[in-house]
C-alpha cells in the first residue's frame, strides 16, 4: 500500500516543506551523489534466480550487485531533496539531471560526473558546475602558483560535497541500511524515500544545533 500510494515519498515531501518553512533549504546549490545499496545475489529461491531488476557494478576493482540510491543535496544545509533508485549498473552521470529542482545557480559533483555539462540535456541548464578533476590528474597538479591555486580550489569543492556524506552515513550506519531488503526497484526505492525523509530530521536538528552554537541562525 505504501508503494502503491506513493506514501513514503509523500511522507519526505511532507517533512521538506516541513523543514523549507523553517528556512533549512537555501536552495542555491545543490550536490549531486550516489551509494551503493546491495541486494541478495543468492539464487536458492523459487525462481532460483537473482532479482532481475538489480545488476552488478564495478567500483574501484570489486564487483557490487544490488541497486544505487542518487540523491541531490541543499549544498547549504546537506539536506536531502530529491531522491532517485536504479539498478546499480546506471552511471551517475546519466541522473544528475534529474536531481536538480530547478531553482539552483550552482552543481557540484565528484570525478564520476566528469563531462555532465556536455550531455545534451544538460546544455539548456542555467547552471555552474563544479565537478572534481580526476584524482590521478589531481596528483598531477605542477608545483607551481597555478597548480597550487587549482589545488585550493579542488580543496574547497571538496569540502562543499562532503555535505553530502552525512546523509549517506545516517542512513547506511546510524539507520544500518547497507542491504536491499525487498525484490524490485519500487518497493526499495519506497523505503529509500522514508529513510532520507528521517534522516533529514536528524540532520536538520545538528545543523540548526551547530548555527546556534556559532551565532549564525
Amino acid at each position: 500500500m505504501l508503494e502503491a500510494h506513493q506514501l513514503t515519498e509523500s511522507i519526505f515531501n511532507t517533512i521538506n516543506a516541513h523543514l523549507a518553512e523553517k528556512g533549512l533549504f537555501l536552495r542555491e546549490g545543490t550536490i549531486v551523489d550516489a551509494t551503493l545499496i546491495a541486494a541478495a545475489p543468492s539464487t536458492k529461491n523459487k525462481n532460483k534466480k537473482r532479482d532481475s531488476e538489480m545488476h552488478q557494478a564495478k567500483k574501484g576493482n570489486q564487483w557490487h550487485f544490488g541497486m544505487k540510491a542518487h540523491i541531490g543535496v541543499d549544498a547549504q544545509s546537506g539536506l536531502v531533496h530529491t531522491v532517485i533508485g536504479t539498478a546499480a549498473n546506471v552511471h551517475d552521470i546519466t541522473q544528475a539531471q534529474a536531481l536538480l529542482h530547478g531553482g539552483e545557480t550552482d552543481v557540484f559533483g565528484d570525478a564520476g560526473y566528469q563531462g555532465v555539462e556536455k550531455r545534451e540535456e544538460n546544455l539548456a541548464l542555467p547552471v555552474t558546475w563544479h565537478v572534481a578533476i580526476r584524482p590521478g590528474k589531481r596528483k598531477a597538479l605542477p608545483n607551481t602558483t597555478e597548480g597550487e591555486l587549482l589545488e585550493r580550489i579542488e580543496h574547497t569543492k571538496a569540502s562543499i560535497r562532503a555535505k553530502v556524506e552525512h546523509p549517506f552515513h545516517v542512513v547506511k550506519n546510524l539507520f544500518r541500511h547497507r542491504k536491499a531488503r525487498y525484490k524490485g526497484l519500487a518497493k526499495n526505492t519506497a523505503q529509500l524515500f522514508s529513510l532520507f525523509g528521517f534522516a533529514n530530521l536528524m540532520l536538520a536538528r545538528r545543523w540548526l544545533l551547530n548555527a546556534h552554537t556559532q551565532g549564525t541562525f
